[in-house]
């Protein structure tokens, strides 16, 4: 989801239906009639958990809460808990069988040589590689398309124990400056760096801390970037941070305490703040974002540059609001004294406006694209031309317009699958974009907007024979009525018996769509007899703003039908049955199956729950929520208090309930999502429930997990051997015929 997860982890999903909650208000059952924390754990049993008699009334119903004092990892207490769960579950998930096949084939399936879409700033080329025998992806530049490769930014050499990350690169225009941001333990947090590739000098004097927000835009002479800069000031309470984020603008040579805030912070921590410059310099556009359904935008005219130069600015120019305060989202390109706004402001599927910035009132704005049937999901500017990226039925389509909105031409794909927008500059004819499928392994495409020819640029290659595989989009009926379509991949001779192992996955929030990429991890499954499930629930953007508004705020449980439905249906049609079935979801993908397993727990056999939000109630008081509060609500007020706490998960585990095997996937430094709600999930959970409970907690690792190669092979063995023997899934003696 976007800021909550920029990638939905794992792929990964939730469920659905109403919770059932005691006249008690639902309350958790507690664990270990309050016995205390042993100082050294015997790791072949359950650790024990005590339990306080902590509750509030919270607009007249009663809200239990025993394990708030997991909350506090700072807690001597607290971290020997937690050190007793990882080991009892890597104790518990070492000795299942099935590890070393599982290890063998996902290094096979992991270890490769691959490759970026590359970005051409002036005659330098950027891009990263992968390598067979390296944890991390490379970051490389080339002079000239053919040039030799030269290292920019190696991650592997950068720490001793692997914890120092690169989060992302911003050559200036011309290729010569090259700013990039380094996280520790793979966290939000990052630093901003600036080298001079000329040279190849660091630039100390630019470096720029409380950069977690930060994304370089350059002025078109080199001379400085504008960012968004966040304060590192411990007194400030983490989840009132964005609130204090501004733009700022930094002239390069310069000390960064020195630079000038262009637009102040709003004190809202529930908006995010986006700042980019026009490719000329000219136009400085500031992006609100009031949540996931509504953004602000703001303009200032820098001038235009005289005798080809631009003076750099000192001062805060004049702000004026293009749109504000409309129930939508505005995306903004500036180009050749024009801008190109993107919204589904009377158009839920989205359109594109150019609009004079002479006349910006909203009767003057054109319309040059209109709303269609498929999802205009992004329209961006390249080779002088618009971009359209869309979604129809959940998959991929792409077109080339000229800037008045005329079709050029479609842009021809292998298949139904999954297609990056093409990427490049607005004044440059080449671009690239990027195609995979459930069963199409990635390709990277080149292509020429002026002349439309497409030639294939790299072929990701990966030893798996896809073709044995097949894909359906079946669609079912939620639990209001609601059509819903779910991609269902598995082996083309899999029989309808009701037998097959399926994993089930989903997201179903932040306006997140879920195509049909190529997985690994999907593949190893589908190898396994395994039939593997992606469904597209609402609260998701595959169908536009009215489907994202569907599963959001008091809409929420509608996410949690769909999944549910999605179960039934797949027992309907005799591809499982629920000791056979398995879900999986990370982050609001982890509440979804938090959810689907309080709610629903005679339809799984085992749970993945990875980095999730499990206690709504309290969910905006830690790390990034007060972000969430436009997609969920709070629980400040009385209204949102009540749906909240219908489906919070952690709110209504319950003594006798037939609840799945649970694997809960937790890291030591997400600073995204607290790992308080994996805590005390656990906890709970473990108090009432026969099946294994396991907590595993990957260290120097952030809410994206590792970024190395290793450790997501020991915690995807670790999952998958999890999965497969809760399902009761033997051995693939012949990998090639798939026989069991």
């Amino acid at each position: 989801m976007r800021h909550l997860t920029t990638v939905p982890l794992l792929a990964l999903a939730l469920l659905s239906c109403r919770p059932e909650h005691d006249s008690g208000g639902g309350s958790t059952v507690p664990a270990g009639g309050g016995a205390t924390m042993p100082t050294a754990h015997d790791d072949t049993t359950t650790p024990t958990t005590r339990t306080t008699e902590t509750s509030e009334v919270q607009f007249g119903r009663k809200v239990d809460d025993p394990y708030r004092w997991l909350e506090d990892a700072a807690d001597p207490e607290v971290a020997t808990w937690m050190k007793a769960q990882d080991d009892y579950a890597r104790k518990r998930l070492g000795a299942l069988p099935l590890r070393a096949d599982l290890e063998q084939r996902l290094t096979e399936l992991s270890y490769l040589d691959t490759i970026s879409p590359p970005a051409r700033r002036g005659s330098r080329y950027f891009y990263s590689r992968s390598h067979k025998d390296k944890e991390k992806a490379i970051y490389y530049v080339r002079k000239g398309e053919h040039g030799p490769e030269e290292v920019l930014l190696d991650p592997n050499t950068m720490s001793a124990d692997g914890s120092v990350s690169v989060h992302g690169i911003m050559p200036s225009h011309s290729g010569r400056y090259l700013a990039y941001k380094l996280s520790r333990n793979n966290a939000d947090a990052a630093t901003l760096y600036v080298r001079d590739l000329d040279t190849g000098n660091e630039l100390t004097v630019d470096t720029i801390e409380g950069a977690r927000y930060a994304a370089a835009s350059w002025l078109p002479d080199d001379s400085g970037f504008f960012y968004v800069y966040l304060p590192t000031d411990p007194k400030i309470p983490v989840t009132e941070l964005p609130g204090h984020a501004d733009v700022r603008f930094h002239r390069l040579g310069t000390d960064p305490a020195t630079d000038p805030i262009m637009f102040a912070a709003t004190g809202d921590p529930t908006r995010f703040v986006g700042a980019s410059v026009s490719r000329d310099g000219r136009w400085l556009l500031v992006n609100h974002s009031r949540g996931w359904s509504a953004s602000d935008v703001y303009v200032a005219d820098l001038g235009k540059a005289k005798g080809g130069k631009r003076r750099p600015p000192t001062t805060a120019p004049r702000f004026e609001p293009l749109v504000k305060d409309k129930p939508a989202i505005f995306s903004v390109s500036a180009w050749r004294d024009k801008f190109y706004v993107h919204t589904n402001d009377g158009a839920p599927r989205y359109r594109v406006y150019v609009v004079d910035p002479a006349k910006r009132a909203r009767e003057h704005w054109r319309e040059i694209v209109p709303e269609s049937d498929a999802v205009l999901d992004g329209a961006n500017i390249v080779g002088d031309h618009l971009v359209l990226s869309y979604l129809r039925d959940a998959h991929s389509e792409l077109e080339v317009r000229d800037l008045s909105g005329k079709l050029v031409r479609k842009v021809e794909l292998p298949g139904l699958g999954s297609a990056t927008s093409i990427m490049g500059e607005p004044d440059e004819d080449e671009g690239y974009y990027y195609f995979s499928s459930f069963t199409e392994t990635p390709q990277i495409f080149k292509t020429s907007i002026a002349s439309g020819k497409s030639e294939l640029w790299q072929r990701i290659e990966i030893p798996v024979d896809t073709s044995q595989f097949v894909t359906e989009q079946m669609w079912f009926t939620s639990k209001d009525g609601t059509k819903v379509p779910m991609f269902v991949v598995h082996r083309k001779d899999m029989q309808r018996r009701g037998d097959n192992p399926t994993l089930m996955v989903g997201y179903g929030g932040f306006n997140v769509s879920l195509e049909p990429n190529y997985s690994s991890r999907a593949v190893m499954w589908l190898e396994h007899g395994g039939v593997y499930a992606v469904v597209n629930l609402r609260g998701g953007g595959e169908f536009g703003e009215a489907w994202h508004q569907a599963g959001m705020g008091a809409n929420k449980q509608n996410v949690f039908d769909d999944f549910a439905a999605a179960a039934q249906h797949l027992i309907a049609q005799d591809i499982t049955r629920p000791d056979k079935l398995a879900i999986m979801g990370g982050s609001n993908g982890g509440l979804l199956v938090g959810a689907a397993m309080t709610q629903h727990p005679e339809l799984f056999g085992a749970v993945v729950c990875a980095v999730p939000l499990l206690d709504m109630v309290r969910y905006h008081l830690y790390g990034a929520g007060r972000t969430w509060i436009a997609e969920y609500g709070s629980a400040e007020d009385r209204s949102q208090f009540e749906t909240l706490f219908a489906y919070s998960p952690y709110h209504h585990i319950q003594r006798g309930k037939p609840y799945p095997a649970l694997l809960m996937l937790s890291a030591d430094s997400d600073d995204r999502v607290d790992p308080m709600h994996a805590r005390k999930f656990v906890a709970a959970m473990q108090a009432v429930s026969p099946k294994p409970v396991y907590l595993r907690i990957e260290t120097n690792a952030g809410h994206s997990g590792s970024d190395m190669i290793k450790k997501d092979i020991e915690q995807s063995v670790d999952t998958f051997s999890f999965l497969l023997h809760a399902l009761g899934v033997g051995p693939v003696r012949d990998a090639a015929t798939m026989t069991q």
